[in-house]
């Protein structure tokens, strides 16, 4: 089982926008139509999340999901 990261990119965007937005994880939520618990588990780093829902949250604060190319040395890293 993947472990959480709380330090992923996109845990990190969601939670540093949310607050900014002076928003509570309640709100956002509500604002978004994802459930609370979903929320939690995306600003905690929960590894297997449903990149619908994900983008439903990122398009709040006018994102979206993006392949990124990554560097080959994140490549050969990504096997450990």
């Amino acid at each position: 089982m993947n472990n959480w990261d709380r330090t992923n990119s996109i845990a990190q965007f969601v939670r540093d926008r949310r607050k900014k937005a002076k928003l509570t994880q309640v709100e956002l939520s509500d604002f978004t139509g994802v459930g609370l618990r979903f929320v939690r588990e995306l600003e905690q780093g929960k590894p297997n999340l449903m990149s619908d829902k994900v983008n439903q949250v990122l398009l709040f604060f006018g994102h979206t999901l993006t392949p990124t190319p990554i560097s080959d040395e994140a490549r050969r890293n990504m096997g450990k």
